[in-house]
Parts: C-alpha cells; sequence; structure tokens
C-alpha cells in the first residue's frame, strides 16, 4: 500500500467518525469518560490476539483501537479541547525529540544507550522522577515490570544474573521465616517482585510467560474434565493422584503432537 492509500484510508475513517457522531444515536451520546472502560476491553482484545499470533485478529482489533483514538479526539474538538492534528503532532514533536541519535548529533552504540538516553531527556523535560510515566491504573504484575523497566533506564540494576537470583533466594527465606500474616504478605509481594525482574533480566516478559501458562492450564484442565467426562465420572470422585495420572499422560500426549 502507498503513502497516498495510507492517507486516503485515515481520511476515510476521520469521515465516518464525523458522520456518525453527527447521525447515530449510540456515536452522538458518548463521552471521553464513557468510552474508556470500551477501549480497556479493546486493548484486552488485542493483547489476546497477539498471543495466540491470529494475524487476521490482530489488524481487526488494531482497527478497533484506531476508531476509539479517532473517537477520543473527536470528542476533544467538539469541546475546544485538542484535534486530531494536535495529537499526531504531539507525538511526531515527541518521537524527535527523544530520537536524538536519529535526529541530532548524539551517537548511541546500542538498545541499552537508547533506553538511557530516553530516561534522561524525560527528566530534562521537567518529570520530578522517573517513574512517573508508569501508570497507577495499571495491573500490578506489568505495572512491577515497567517501574523495574523505568530503574534500569537511569542504571539502578544488578550488574549479573546471580545477583537477581540470589535476591530471590534472600527474599524467599524472609518469607519463609516472617510469621506475622500482613508481613507474610508483604514479604510474597517481595518474592514476586524479585522473579518479575529475574524474568526481565533475561529477557522474559513476564504478563506474556504466566498468560501462556494460565492458557496452557486452563486448556489441559479442560481435556481432564473431557476425559472424566467420557468414563461417566466427576472431579470430586477421583482421588488426586487419580486426577494428577490422567494430567501426566494429558502433557505427554500434547508433546507428542
Amino acid at each position: 500500500m502507498s503513502k497516498k492509500q495510507e492517507q486516503e484510508a485515515f481520511k476515510r475513517l476521520l469521515i465516518i467518525m464525523d458522520e456518525l457522531r453527527e447521525k447515530c444515536p449510540w456515536d452522538k451520546k458518548q463521552t471521553i469518560d464513557s468510552l474508556r472502560h470500551l477501549t480497556i476491553e479493546e486493548t484486552y482484545e488485542l493483547s489476546d490476539a497477539i498471543l495466540k499470533n491470529d494475524s487476521q485478529e490482530i489488524k481487526k482489533e488494531l482497527g478497533d483501537l484506531f476508531l476509539h483514538l479517532v473517537f477520543y479526539s473527536k470528542i476533544a474538538s467538539e469541546e475546544n479541547k485538542f484535534t486530531i492534528s494536535d495529537v499526531l503532532n504531539s507525538i511526531c514533536d515527541k518521537l524527535i525529540h527523544r530520537h536524538p541519535h536519529i535526529y541530532a548529533d548524539v551517537e548511541v552504540e546500542n538498545e541499552e544507550q537508547v533506553k538511557q538516553n530516553w530516561e534522561k531527556l524525560k527528566l530534562k523535560e521537567g518529570k520530578k522522577s522517573v517513574l512517573e510515566g508508569v501508570p497507577d491504573s495499571l495491573p500490578a504484575l506489568l505495572k512491577a515490570y515497567r517501574i523495574q523497566e523505568k530503574v534500569k533506564g537511569v542504571g539502578f540494576e544488578f550488574s549479573n544474573v546471580s545477583q537477581v537470583l540470589d535476591k530471590i533466594k534472600e527474599e524467599i527465606d524472609e518469607f519463609e521465616t516472617e510469621t506475622d500474616q500482613l508481613k507474610k504478605e508483604e514479604e510474597f509481594g517481595d518474592v514476586l517482585f524479585s522473579l518479575i525482574n529475574y524474568a526481565r533480566y533475561v529477557g522474559i516478559n513476564p504478563e506474556d510467560a504466566l498468560e501462556k501458562t494460565n492458557i496452557k492450564f486452563k486448556r489441559r484442565f479442560q481435556e481432564l474434565e473431557n476425559q472424566t467426562q467420557k468414563k461417566s465420572l466427576h472431579l470430586h470422585e477421583l482421588s488426586l493422584e487419580e486426577m494428577d495420572e490422567i494430567w501426566t499422560q494429558i502433557k505427554k500426549d500434547e508433546k507428542t503432537k
């Protein structure tokens, strides 16, 4: 697709948005606040499509998100707050400013230096903390990952993987020896935070890893249910050992496929 075709497609979406906002009762009623939970839902649907590596679904969900971005901008323009042009120019200006190794004379050797420069530039822009860019509303696991990524950008990072593993062991020991329930919860949080840090350190996104495990567990457990039903039994009628035997066979069958 040529640049002209891309521009025409985007223009078409803007025209349709104008028409919907003018003529459709549902679209006319929407506000920035009313769209928020729908946008979150669309984002998770995109995430699901990405994890499934379903390119057609990814395309569909990206379209839904594009619509939301245009929708927010349309509402804001009606309220004389900003326009879609303001939104696009704002991100263009930010990208140029945050990439001096492309648009200025700064030199970098690798990805890590790019990230470090990014965080330094954000502080120069007036941000009081490198953690200001981490939304409070993020899910806890993702928030921990982003916090660790941010502080790494300014050099707050273990120097080798052995130190990361030692920290996990230290946190597990503290968790096991704590007897107060509230403090034990806090120590368990420290264990999780350290595990997330280890995943990040070795190049694994813990959110993706956990979701893939959720999908795998759900698939295997439903197969356990199916096999039990074929025997005209219910799970509660089986012992843990009997369920584990079926579970083990399910895992073996998956590996041979």
